[in-house]
């Protein structure tokens, strides 16, 4: 071969070699173009159950009119992508009677029968074996304080009966003082109590509001100078209980508590600084009541929905505004003239919605009185989440789909409805507390919540 054809064969293979190449990109550009154009907000949406007006479709917002964008719902047993808010337009609270329902994509190989999950626990095999392992060996070590200490009040349990919203900070103490699982001996101790109570420093006029993080603050260095047991392990297997909102910056100049003890809160939100889901626990907030909780059958339950509250938030503020003229969802701004105990009698379904805070006594409210709550709190820890399936006995629905309320909880079917009223009568008994404390009640639920969150940094001093 001549250098003239030598040199033209080493000129085509390199040309040859980048149109293969070319030619592989765009085909790759090609066939993928389908999932760079899919819509990020595309939402799949599957029912509880097998009710004709929602079954297993999916909501493509490419291919509906505008102001259908946001025809998404979230159920109690819903798998779905949650929708960033921006792209979706405000719907006006007056047009809730005339929203759409979402295109149904039926006949496809996705289209099955899905069930509301029947079990209360998550797995209660594993809760029942564990529950009785905590109940024979948790020990509690509680930092001692004497009677004429000058803020028992603060720090050692009270004599009468706890009252008020915020109750259950009270009777967790009450409970733990009473019970087996106290010890003396701080080295057989799984987690120690710092038993400062933040409602009571709030009344306390010596404390009072502003002066909650220092006391905090100078009880930590206190127990660190007089006790090894916090300094050794950095507070983590250390834990404190508050059921007030304002517990949650009661810890600012103490940023140890926060960061490494376990909070026991009744604020428990995952989307603010300073509470960790896996670190700390849930409490619920529950109204102290006496006597067994009152009755009322499924078939007997008329309303569809209640709520009554101040309007201290926008949730609030948003659901009023929605539903206030409504003939099946009672919402009342403020106390009613008639009793509450009336109305979550008489409802199927009883609405938590947030305040100034998360939390509010609404979910134990509604438990006591067999109504199956509604969530619309978002980001809430619920109280025992990693032991409860709240799916099994509530609702939970996205802030952003009020002017969707009646169509969602219209859609769940009498039968469904029951399952989740009947598991509500179950699971009650977990969010009672009792002047002596019960297996399964709330005192006993929080010491397993405790128990699965124990330090075992004590093993390897």
């Amino acid at each position: 071969m001549s250098p003239l054809n030598r040199k033209g064969s080493i000129l085509i293979k390199p040309s040859l070699v980048a149109l293969i190449t070319s030619t592989l990109i765009v085909f790759y550009i090609f066939s993928t173009s389908r999932l760079i154009l899919l819509h990020p907000q595309q939402t799949w949406i599957h029912n509880l159950d097998s009710s004709p007006k929602l079954r297993d479709f999916v909501v493509d917002h490419h291919n509906k009119p505008k102001q259908d964008e946001d025809s998404h719902l979230l159920l109690a047993n819903a798998s779905t992508t949650l929708p960033l808010p921006e792209p979706f337009p405000i719907i006006n609270a007056h047009d809730h009677h005339h929203l759409p329902m979402p295109k149904l994509q039926l006949g496809s190989s996705r289209e099955k029968k899905v069930e509301m999950k029947k079990e209360i626990f998550h797995d209660m095999d594993v809760f029942d074996e564990e529950y009785k392992e905590m109940n024979r060996s948790l020990k509690i070590y509680v930092y001692p304080h004497k009677k004429n200490d000058p803020f028992a009040n603060i720090l050692l349990a009270i004599d009468d009966e706890p009252s008020g919203n915020y109750a259950s900070e009270s009777y967790f103490k009450k409970s733990l003082f009473k019970s087996h699982f106290i010890t003396t001996d701080p080295t057989e101790a799984d987690l120690f109590y710092l038993p400062f109570s933040i409602t009571n420093m709030r009344n306390d006029k010596r404390v009072g509001i502003g002066g909650i993080q220092d006391f905090v603050k100078e009880y930590i260095v206190e127990i660190s100078e007089k006790y090894p047991y916090w300094n050794r392990s950095g507070g983590a297997d250390h834990f404190y209980v508050a059921c007030h909102s304002i517990g949650r910056s009661a810890m600012e100049k103490a940023i140890h508590v926060k960061l490494n003890a376990i909070q026991v809160v009744c604020s428990s939100s995952y989307f603010l600084s300073g509470y960790l889901p896996h670190k700390d626990a849930s409490i619920p907030q529950i109204w102290p009541r006496k006597g067994p909780s009152p009755t009322n059958a499924p078939s007997r339950r008329k309303k569809l929905a209640f709520f009554a509250g101040a309007m201290n938030s926008r949730v609030r503020e948003n659901l009023v505004k929605t539903w206030s003229n409504d003939s099946e969802i009672m919402v009342h701004r403020g106390r009613m003239k008639t009793p509450y105990s009336e109305a979550l009698l008489d409802s199927k379904y009883c609405i938590h919605a947030k305040g100034f805070e998360i939390n509010t006594a609404r979910i134990g409210d509604a438990l006591y009185y067999g109504c199956v709550p509604v969530i619309l709190s978002d980001h809430y820890d619920l109280p025992y989440a990693d032991i409860l399936n709240w799916e099994s006995f509530s609702v939970i629905v996205s802030s952003l789909d009020i002017p969707k309320l009646k169509l969602i909880l219209q859609a769940i079917e009498y039968r469904h409805y029951v399952k989740l009223q009947n598991n509500v009568m179950q699971v009650r008994k977990h969010f009672q507390w009792n002047s002596f404390s019960k297996d399964f009640d709330i005192f006993h639920m929080v010491m397993y919540e405790l128990w699965i969150r124990r330090s075992h940094l004590r093993h390897i001093y």
